[in-house]
């Protein structure tokens, strides 16, 4: 092969579907160098597509990390300098780099949006000998052969520099923010105790677990109120109906009293509402609405509902996930999709009835994406059986895709007012006239219907019982994966993309527990406690919001990259000298959160021979092996230990032994079953045989 077109895309997957796609024998030829991937292809000339693995470049120190701060000096390097486990990546930019010393033009296929703008441009800029001014941009929205070929026929004259003028100045503010913040916290933490521990914050991180503690604070200083509420039992026309009181009732006298007032064996039905309306069809899935909705559905968290709409994407049957668009363009070709749904037999009958309709519009919300259109299936078959999660998020795309062409649904609402001797309880009843969108979209959404005999205004009805009922106020819920990347949205900080990774980013760091409630744990509580009192600006989500806005500047024109810069480092370089100033007392709150999490992370039980000992797993250092041993032992209060098996994951039962009371365990093994055991070696149940 002479003289070639080098395409760069994002990642593997998109490497092997382009170069098929664009192949006019639609069969590229696949090719090793070093172990990395790439093929070659003929279309109106020779072509050679080369994936990278994400991001090969990240930003890193000017000088040799030593883990002082502040440190405001930094470049862009390719990422084995930077990260640990990253020396695949040398070996990648080698072959890229080899492989642009005999390409004649260059075109980034990286996906169209901020992070994958970032990656095309610095292979082009570092690994191809600067050629990101010269090189061309593929843009697609999907991975169909179709869309490729006709991206490919239109190739962009040059990159999006302004966009990507926006996404390098973003990843160097979380750089500035996420280095120096990190470091101060860890360096004290560190200094404190003479063991490492990464303690970490940043720009978007801070403010999101000042939202989570803020709502734990809430809760632990509610104070529940009484109030008292009525409700009937009544009889209409032979159908038993509730109604409640309309007053909410304080006053526990005035709630008695009223009670008392309807104590009588009849009532009426007073006014009479009937009103019919249209419920309209969901909007199209962004990112943030998939993740939200997949949530309520099945429970997978924002992240692993990302990751799954990412598989889907690059196996070409939906677009490209990372959206904020609920905006569906003809220019998809409704009819070609629903066409190809219309094949599949889940979807057959539905598509078909929608392909019937003479004009197909979609039910659509205000958000637009310049990138990228609405979440929607490209109609193609699934190659290969998806996985469970795989084919769960298919599935609710394709249904939410079918229900935004359908016809609102036809609800009727039914109010009446029940009068007993002068006091008024309501009565409500719903029922749907017309499914519309809702027969699309089962099994996810199913409206419940409430039937109520006829009424009319003065008619009789027969008390059964009335009820007085003592409530409590109750507390503001805690957040859960949904609610709190929807707080984030409302607020404006991160992105679509980086939201689900912040979260999952509060987990790995321990500043969490919960998986449908998340409760801020101690440590996360000092490291908010801490950054509040002594930064408060870095938790604060003006700040954040006003960075992204200055962020969005930059992608219009508005704003230089050299000014927000300035302006981060001037924040922040307050900020990081009073974390130093009080580094020693800084560094002791942390290790005692650090010291109770390590703790509670490796809690077996409580300890059988004193009051308030915990029996925790620890390793001797001696022998390397394994054992339970109580955590008074450190102070020489307690030399209760317990001897372990050393192979297995252990975790705790939290429930004691029957006959001994000490803890039991479950040691997890693969392929074999979970094993339970008593830690107490001596237990008389290790003596009984099972019969």
């Amino acid at each position: 092969m002479g003289k070639y077109r080098l395409i760069i895309t994002e990642k593997p997957d998109a490497a092997n579907r382009i170069a098929n796609a664009l192949d006019q024998n639609g069969k590229a030829k696949k090719m090793f160098d070093s172990g990395v991937p790439y093929y070659q292809a003929y279309r109106n000339g020779d072509i050679v597509v080369v994936p990278a693995l994400g991001h090969l470049y990240t930003v890193a120190c000017k000088e040799k990390a030593n883990g002082d701060y502040p440190v405001f000096d930094y470049q862009w390097v390719p990422r084995y300098l930077a990260e640990r486990g990253a020396s695949k990546i040398r070996v990648w930019i080698k072959v890229i780099a080899k492989l642009a010393l005999d390409a004649e033009d260059f075109v980034d296929a990286c996906d169209f949006d901020v992070e994958g703008s970032i990656i095309g441009y610095c292979i082009l800029k570092y690994a191809c000998d600067r050629k990101e001014e010269t090189a061309k941009r593929m843009k697609y929205s999907t991975l169909t052969e179709e869309e490729l070929q006709e991206s490919y026929t239109h190739l962009l004259p040059h990159l999006d520099f302004t966009v990507i003028k926006a996404g390098l100045t973003r990843h160097e503010v979380d750089w500035l923010y996420g280095i120096n913040l990190s470091r101060a916290l860890t360096t004290a933490a560190k200094n404190s105790s003479g063991q490492y521990a990464t303690i970490s914050t940043g720009r978007v991180q801070g403010p999101t677990l000042k939202f989570l503690e803020e709502r734990e604070k809430a809760i632990k200083c509610f104070v529940p109120t009484l109030y008292w509420t009525i409700t009937a039992k009544v009889n209409i026309s032979g159908t038993t109906c509730q109604v409640e009181h309309e007053k909410i009732f304080e006053n526990k006298q005035e709630a008695a009293e009223t009670i008392r007032a309807c104590k009588t064996k009849e009532g009426q039905i007073g006014t009479v509402t009937v009103d019919e309306f249209e419920q309209l069809s969901p909007l199209p899935f962004d990112l943030g609405a998939l993740q939200s909705e997949a949530y309520r559905v099945f429970h997978y968290t924002p992240l692993r509902t990302s990751n799954f709409a990412q598989y889907l994407y690059l196996e070409a049957l939906i677009s490209y996930p990372r959206t904020s668009s609920q905006k569906l363009p003809p220019a998809i070709g409704y009819q070609t999709i629903l066409k190809k749904l219309s094949k599949m037999p889940a979807y057959a009958k539905l598509a078909t009835e929608l392909l019937s309709k003479q004009t197909l519009k979609p039910y659509e919300g205000q958000k637009v994406d310049s990138a990228h259109p609405a979440i929607y299936p490209t109609g193609n078959q699934p190659e290969k059986p998806l996985g469970v999660g795989e084919k769960n998020i298919f599935d609710l795309i394709v249904r939410r895709f079918l229900a935004v062409f359908a016809e609102p649904a036809i609800r009727q609402s039914i109010k009446a007012v029940v009068r007993i001797n002068e006091n008024r309880f309501r009565l409500t009843g719903a029922r749907t006239l017309n499914e519309g969108w809702i027969k699309f979209y089962k099994p996810y959404t199913q409206l419940k219907d409430s039937f109520l005999p006829i009424l009319t205004e003065g008619q009789k009805i027969v008390i059964n019982r009335v009820v007085l009922k003592e409530n409590f106020t109750k507390p503001p819920a805690r957040y859960n994966p949904r609610s709190l990347l929807l707080k984030m949205e409302k607020e404006e900080i991160g992105t679509k993309a980086t939201r689900a990774t912040t979260i999952q980013t509060l987990y790995d760091r321990k500043y969490l527990h919960g998986v449908d409630s998340l409760e801020v744990s101690d440590l996360g509580f000092e490291v908010i406690e801490i950054l509040t009192k002594y930064c408060p600006t870095v938790v604060s989500p003006e700040l954040t919001k006003e960075l992204e806005v200055k962020m969005e500047k930059i992608q219009n024109g508005q704003e230089t990259r050299e000014a927000v810069l300035h302006e981060a480092i001037k924040i922040l370089d307050p900020v990081v000298s009073a974390l130093k100033e009080k580094e020693s007392i800084i560094g002791k709150q942390l290790n005692q959160a650090l010291k109770k999490a390590w703790i509670d992370e490796k809690a077996v039980g409580t300890c059988p021979k004193c009051a308030d000992g915990k029996l925790v797993i620890l390793r001797s250092k001696k022998t390397r092996k394994r054992f339970v041993g109580c955590t008074n032992y450190f102070e020489g209060k307690c030399k209760t230990t317990f001897p372990l098996p050393q192979i297995g994951i252990v975790k705790s039962l939290a429930i004691p032994c029957e006959i001994c009371h000490c803890p039991i365990v479950c040691i997890l093994m693969k392929g074999r079953k979970p094993w339970k055991i008593c830690l107490n070696p001596n237990c008389p149940s290790k003596g009984v045989k099972k019969q």
